[in-house]
């Protein structure tokens, strides 16, 4: 175990810094947001379980062959005071630092949702004081606003997609459509879960830049998988027209004069404070989608993409190898 300890190390230091901002950097996501949504996944869930399976295997070491053998040792201090004096300092400190980390990361996961459902119940109650139902159809409301605004409000079977009048007075029918599947696109493909995740890690990990670079890249991602859904059944300009006029809404009323959520589970056309965003960040996010839709171009050749999920689920499969094989490396 103890070479395995440092192998896992190394991977999360990878995983932590470099491969993060290289495809962040990279321009191939905006060909295969889905590809890409997917190794953004493996390297966030790889990363973490090889940052705290270095601290684990390491100090488990000294009384263990492997990852079963040391938990059962552990378990016996701990439960049975069982001696403990093969542990050392330098041991017990980063099974601690195992077992805090882990902590931190659930509770962070476990209050960021409970904040989300907060703030959805509370925006849900101030639209069923402002809003009333949309002629667009079941799941739409509309509220009393001069800017266009459009969002949605993840639920279940409470969900609904929000639209200012002024929106829809601004909009041509297509353009409506557009925003319309847009929006619902991201309530079947339940985009609010990465959301959420990327939200929490980000919060639990401030320090570590990575977090920031990841979840600005799912933010993108997921706006471009719901695009390529509406123009399955609108064009592109229409689409670039009515981004545009979404956007211009929500640049003007960033100071949260509107029903918008400040903090609200995520209105997922502008990605609010929930999720950690910025206005910045969802002017960068809007700039670009209208780039991709301006100048697309074609999707990654179907062997690439396989490529790129085979590379995921083995990043995926390498520190979980190296954890759980018993004895492996030693």
């Amino acid at each position: 175990m103890f070479w395995a300890s440092y192998l896992l190390a190394v991977l999360a230091i990878v995983l932590a810094w470099p491969v993060p901002v290289l495809l962040s950097r990279a321009q191939w996501p905006a060909r295969s947001p889905f590809t890409a949504m997917i190794l953004w996944q493996a390297i966030a869930l790889a990363g973490g379980l090889s940052m705290i399976g270095a601290m684990l295997v390491y100090g488990l070491e000294p009384i263990g062959d492997n990852l079963i053998a040391g938990l059962r040792a552990l378990a016996g201090m701990v439960l049975y005071n069982a001696p403990t004096t093969a542990l050392g300092f330098w041991h017990i400190f980063a099974l601690s630092a195992a077992a805090l980390l882990t902590a931190h990361l659930v509770f962070t996961l476990l209050l960021t949702y409970y904040k989300i459902e907060r703030q959805r119940r509370r925006h849900r109650e101030l639209l069923s004081l402002l809003a009333s139902p949309s002629a667009e159809g079941t799941g739409t409301l509309v509220i009393s606003h001069n800017s266009p605004v459009a969002y949605c409000l993840p639920g279940g079977a409470r969900s609904v997609t929000v639209l200012s009048d002024g929106l829809m007075a601004a909009l041509e029918p297509a353009e409506l459509r557009a925003v319309l599947i847009h929006e619902n696109a991201h309530l079947s493909q339940r985009h609010h879960l990465l959301l959420w995740a990327f939200a929490a890690w980000r919060q639990a990990l401030p320090w570590l830049p990575t977090t920031r670079l990841a979840q600005e890249s799912v933010n993108s991602l997921i706006e471009m998988l719901a695009d390529d859904v509406a123009l399955k059944t609108e064009s592109k300009a229409t689409l670039i027209k009515a981004i545009a006029i979404v956007a211009s809404g929500s640049a003007g009323n960033s100071g949260g004069a509107d029903l918008r959520p400040e903090a609200s589970s995520l209105a997922l056309s502008g990605l609010d404070a929930a999720a950690g965003t910025s206005g910045a960040d969802s002017a960068r996010t809007t700039a670009s989608r209208v780039s991709r839709l301006l100048s697309p171009r074609p999707e990654l050749p179907a062997p690439i993409r396989s490529m790129v999920v085979a590379g995921s689920v083995l990043l995926l499969a390498l520190p979980t190898a190296l954890l759980v094989v018993p004895g492996l490396l030693g």
